[in-house]
């Protein structure tokens, strides 16, 4: 086999200017892409990772507002019990006073009332002896007499009543 050194190098001349020509017009491109698309997916990567801090952070800001709006909630619900409890105490004591209140009323309605009745007895007692008194006056009677007029207006009186 004979290698002919013309032809060799005239390969060898013609490879080294297609090489050139593909890295300036084809390699330099087809790397800028690789270098934009490298660029672009560390850019997505970072953008990724922001998110999911952001995502982690936000997470937890939920997490502790959900907590401070259960121990809200708790505290609302203990102070609604104790108002409750407070109003119920508020209200029995208010309607034992009331009990109270009406039971001196009625005492002193029945005081009063007894009062009034008595007065009344007594000036009824008052008239009817001064009646008796009359009677017994304007007719001398005798003792069984007597007693029987008493009888009568005491039996009267009674009904009176």
């Amino acid at each position: 086999m004979v290698i002919e050194w013309g032809t060799a190098l005239y390969q060898l001349l013609a490879f080294a200017v297609l090489l050139l020509i593909l890295s300036k017009f084809a390699l330099k491109p087809l790397l800028g892409v690789m270098q934009k698309r490298q660029d672009m997916i560390n850019e997505q990567i970072d953008s990724a990772e922001q998110n999911r801090k952001e995502a982690e952070k936000l997470l937890a800001e939920q997490r502790e507002e959900m907590q401070k709006a259960r121990v809200e909630a708790r505290e609302l619900i203990e102070n609604a019990k104790k108002a409750g409890e407070q109003q119920g105490q508020e209200m029995v004591r208010a309607a034992k006073e009331e009990a109270q209140r009406i039971h001196q009323q009625a005492l002193a309605e029945i005081q009063n009332e007894k009062d009034q009745a008595v007065a009344a007895l007594r000036e009824q007692v008052a008239s009817l002896s001064v009646l008796i008194a009359q009677k017994v006056i304007e007719k001398e009677l005798d003792a069984s007499e007597q007693d029987q007029l008493v009888q009568e207006y005491l039996k009267q009186a009674s009904e009176e009543l």
